[in-house]
This record gives structure tokens, C-alpha cells and sequence, in this order.
């Protein structure tokens, strides 16, 4: 829970209505994480500038058992951030992230980013309008033209990588969806 909530006004007068919303956002925050400890917010209207008008700068620093958040969102060149709500909850979005990265890392967890299945292009059989795609364990995959996504099946050749989504079909495996996979993007331990 929240012992205190501390807001600083530089260059600008107080504002009850903007730290009620304050507060919302980090009610918010508290929700997803409960051991906040204590959390400071500072806006600062740093500048007068001709076109552009104020530009918040916003500092949260939000206290945690074993760390501390701190996000400085500082006055960006849009004009949404001449609007004070919007320069806060920027900064209230950025420190959730930050607070979701603080305790994955406490957890010890880490973002899978799982490799799709993939393969080469094995048998086409354009009149019909579908094909074989095969794994690297040898397993034969069919696809019919309409999953294609990001090419054109008639210009398909044999022997070119695709990542796909597997699914199981009348007659076995098939690909729901098959993606060519550019120069750029080889799949690990694929041959050229």
C-alpha cells in the first residue's frame, strides 16, 4: 500500500484537479503492483515558447521493496504535451512499463519470443493450388494457396523458407497461415 504520495508544481500554480487524476493513474499502477512504497510526481512548465505554448515536464520516481522506478518524461516537440493531462499520462504509461520490466526481472522471468515453425517450399502443385512445405525434421506440411500472406503462389519456387502455423486437418498436418521469410530474416541453422 501507499504510505505517500508526494506532488511538487514548478513554474505553475498548484493544482488539485490534476493530482486527483494523479492519483488515479497510480491507483491504477497499484493495482497491477501492491508493495509501492511511496511515489513522487514533479511537473514543471519549463518553457514559454511562441508556437508551441507549455510544455510539461513530468518526474515520477515510484519507491519499491529492493528498487526505484524513475521516469522523466521530459517536454517532447508534440502539442499533445501542451496538454497537462496528456504529458502525465504519458509519464504514468511509461513507469507502468517500467514497473512490469522491474518485476519480471524480480520473478526471474523473461519474455519468451518463441520462433515460429518453419521450413522450405518441397511441392507445388499451382493448377491445384496448393503445396508442400518441409520441416527440418523431414515432416511434410501442406498449404494451400490462400495462406500465403506475403507473396504471390504463382511465383512460389521450390526450395524457398517459409514460417508457417501449424494446424491439424482432414488429412494432417496443414498451414493455416505460410509467410516467406526475406534474405534479411533466415531462420537459424536454414542452408542458403
Amino acid at each position: 500500500m501507499i504510505n505517500t504520495l508526494q506532488v511538487n508544481f514548478r513554474n505553475m500554480p498548484p493544482s488539485a484537479a490534476v493530482e486527483n487524476r494523479i492519483r488515479k493513474y497510480l491507483d491504477k499502477i497499484e493495482g497491477f503492483y501492491h508493495q509501492i512504497i511511496s511515489c513522487r510526481v514533479m511537473i514543471e512548465a519549463p518553457h514559454k515558447h511562441h508556437h508551441h505554448g507549455n510544455l510539461y515536464h513530468v518526474r515520477i520516481c515510484i519507491n519499491v521493496p529492493h528498487g526505484e522506478i524513475i521516469v522523466n518524461r521530459q517536454p517532447s516537440k508534440r502539442q499533445s504535451h501542451q496538454d497537462i493531462y496528456v504529458a502525465i499520462r504519458d509519464a504514468f504509461n511509461a513507469a507502468k512499463r517500467e514497473l512490469d520490466n522491474f518485476v519480471r526481472v524480480q520473478r526471474h522471468q523473461t519474455k519468451n519470443h518463441t520462433i515460429p515453425p518453419y521450413g522450405r517450399i518441397a511441392a507445388l502443385f499451382p493448377e491445384e493450388g496448393y503445396g508442400f512445405i518441409e520441416t527440418p525434421d523431414g515432416e511434410e506440411i501442406y498449404f494451400h494457396h490462400n495462406s500465403l500472406l506475403n507473396g504471390d503462389f504463382q511465383k512460389l519456387d521450390i526450395g524457398k523458407e517459409v514460417s508457417f502455423h501449424p494446424e491439424a486437418g482432414d488429412k494432417g498436418p496443414q498451414a493455416s497461415v505460410v509467410k516467406l521469410i526475406g534474405k534479411k530474416h533466415r531462420l537459424l541453422g536454414s542452408r542458403s
